[in-house]
Protein backbone atom coordinates (compact mmCIF):
# COMPACT_ATOMS: atom_id res chain seq x y z
CA UNK A 1 0.00 0.00 0.00
CA UNK A 2 1.51 3.37 -0.98
CA UNK A 3 2.18 5.86 1.67
CA UNK A 4 -0.13 8.93 1.93
CA UNK A 5 1.36 12.28 1.21
CA UNK A 6 1.73 14.67 4.19
CA UNK A 7 -0.38 17.25 2.40
CA UNK A 8 -3.19 14.73 2.08
CA UNK A 9 -2.99 14.04 5.80
CA UNK A 10 -2.91 17.71 6.72
CA UNK A 11 -5.82 18.51 4.44
CA UNK A 12 -8.23 17.07 6.97
CA UNK A 13 -6.87 19.07 9.94
CA UNK A 14 -7.96 22.71 10.12
CA UNK A 15 -5.07 25.12 10.03
CA UNK A 16 -4.85 27.58 12.93
CA UNK A 17 -3.40 30.81 11.72
CA UNK A 18 -2.72 33.87 13.76
CA UNK A 19 -4.89 36.73 12.62
CA UNK A 20 -2.87 39.40 10.88
CA UNK A 21 -2.89 42.47 13.05
CA UNK A 22 -3.11 45.71 11.16
CA UNK A 23 -1.35 48.71 12.61
CA UNK A 24 -3.73 51.51 13.56
CA UNK A 25 -3.06 54.39 11.22
CA UNK A 26 -4.15 57.99 10.97
CA UNK A 27 -6.22 58.91 7.94
CA UNK A 28 -4.61 61.07 5.24
CA UNK A 29 -1.02 60.36 6.30
CA UNK A 30 1.45 58.95 3.83
CA UNK A 31 2.89 55.50 4.27
CA UNK A 32 6.33 56.90 5.02
CA UNK A 33 4.93 59.11 7.78
CA UNK A 34 3.02 56.18 9.25
CA UNK A 35 6.20 54.10 9.17
CA UNK A 36 8.13 56.89 10.92
CA UNK A 37 5.45 57.09 13.61
CA UNK A 38 5.52 53.35 14.07
CA UNK A 39 9.32 53.31 14.39
CA UNK A 40 9.14 56.12 16.94
CA UNK A 41 6.47 54.33 18.95
CA UNK A 42 8.41 51.08 18.95
CA UNK A 43 11.60 52.79 20.10
CA UNK A 44 9.85 54.68 22.92
CA UNK A 45 7.35 51.92 23.79
CA UNK A 46 4.31 54.06 22.97
CA UNK A 47 2.54 51.23 21.17
CA UNK A 48 -0.23 52.71 18.98
CA UNK A 49 -0.68 55.66 21.31
CA UNK A 50 -0.33 58.30 18.58
CA UNK A 51 -3.31 57.04 16.60
CA UNK A 52 -5.30 56.85 19.84
CA UNK A 53 -4.32 60.41 20.84
CA UNK A 54 -5.20 61.68 17.36
CA UNK A 55 -8.61 59.98 17.43
CA UNK A 56 -9.36 61.42 20.89
CA UNK A 57 -8.33 64.90 19.72
CA UNK A 58 -10.53 64.48 16.63
CA UNK A 59 -13.40 63.34 18.86
CA UNK A 60 -12.99 66.53 20.87
CA UNK A 61 -13.00 68.59 17.69
CA UNK A 62 -16.00 66.96 16.02
CA UNK A 63 -17.79 65.50 19.03
CA UNK A 64 -20.79 66.95 20.83
CA UNK A 65 -20.64 70.55 22.02
CA UNK A 66 -21.30 69.55 25.63
CA UNK A 67 -17.63 68.73 25.92
CA UNK A 68 -16.99 72.46 25.76
CA UNK A 69 -19.96 73.43 27.93
CA UNK A 70 -19.18 71.06 30.78
CA UNK A 71 -16.07 72.10 32.66
CA UNK A 72 -13.40 69.49 33.04
CA UNK A 73 -12.44 68.51 36.58
CA UNK A 74 -10.10 70.93 38.29
CA UNK A 75 -7.85 68.13 39.51
CA UNK A 76 -6.56 65.71 36.94
CA UNK A 77 -6.46 62.11 38.09
CA UNK A 78 -2.88 61.68 36.94
CA UNK A 79 -3.58 58.74 34.65
CA UNK A 80 -2.46 59.57 31.13
CA UNK A 81 -5.14 59.07 28.55
CA UNK A 82 -8.09 58.64 30.90
CA UNK A 83 -9.89 61.58 29.30
CA UNK A 84 -10.27 63.88 32.31
CA UNK A 85 -7.70 66.26 30.85
CA UNK A 86 -7.99 66.47 27.06
CA UNK A 87 -4.74 68.42 26.85
CA UNK A 88 -2.85 65.19 27.47
CA UNK A 89 -3.69 63.98 23.98
CA UNK A 90 -2.51 67.25 22.42
CA UNK A 91 0.68 67.12 24.50
CA UNK A 92 1.36 63.62 23.20
CA UNK A 93 0.79 64.71 19.61
CA UNK A 94 3.12 67.67 20.15
CA UNK A 95 5.84 65.36 21.52
CA UNK A 96 5.46 63.08 18.50
CA UNK A 97 5.61 66.02 16.09
CA UNK A 98 8.88 67.19 17.63
CA UNK A 99 10.40 63.70 17.56
CA UNK A 100 9.54 62.89 13.93
CA UNK A 101 11.76 63.69 10.94
CA UNK A 102 10.97 66.92 9.07
CA UNK A 103 8.63 65.77 6.30
CA UNK A 104 6.64 63.43 8.53
CA UNK A 105 6.39 66.09 11.22
CA UNK A 106 4.98 68.58 8.69
CA UNK A 107 2.33 66.09 7.57
CA UNK A 108 1.17 65.32 11.09
CA UNK A 109 1.37 68.97 12.14
CA UNK A 110 -0.93 69.97 9.27
CA UNK A 111 -3.59 67.50 10.41
CA UNK A 112 -3.29 68.47 14.06
CA UNK A 113 -3.47 72.19 13.28
CA UNK A 114 -6.64 71.65 11.28
CA UNK A 115 -8.19 70.02 14.35
CA UNK A 116 -6.87 72.85 16.52
CA UNK A 117 -8.65 75.39 14.33
CA UNK A 118 -11.92 73.47 14.63
CA UNK A 119 -11.60 73.27 18.41
CA UNK A 120 -10.75 76.96 18.74
CA UNK A 121 -13.65 77.94 16.49
CA UNK A 122 -16.08 75.86 18.53
CA UNK A 123 -14.83 76.95 21.96
CA UNK A 124 -16.40 80.22 22.98
CA UNK A 125 -14.12 81.19 25.83
CA UNK A 126 -10.51 80.25 26.42
CA UNK A 127 -9.05 81.21 29.75
CA UNK A 128 -5.77 83.08 29.67
CA UNK A 129 -4.65 82.29 33.22
CA UNK A 130 -1.18 81.20 32.24
CA UNK A 131 0.06 82.90 29.07
CA UNK A 132 3.30 80.89 29.14
CA UNK A 133 1.43 77.57 28.74
CA UNK A 134 0.02 76.28 25.45
CA UNK A 135 -3.68 76.95 25.00
CA UNK A 136 -4.76 73.31 25.28
CA UNK A 137 -3.51 72.83 28.84
CA UNK A 138 -6.45 73.32 31.21
CA UNK A 139 -7.95 75.95 28.97
CA UNK A 140 -10.74 74.07 27.23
Amino acid sequence: MPRRRPSALRGEIPVRRQPWRRYASIDRLSASCTADIRRLELSRRWYESTADAFSQWRLLAYGPMRRFAEPFPAQACGLPGCGCCPGYFRDHLEAVIHALPGKSARELRALVRALDRVILDRARILRADHPDQPWWRRQL
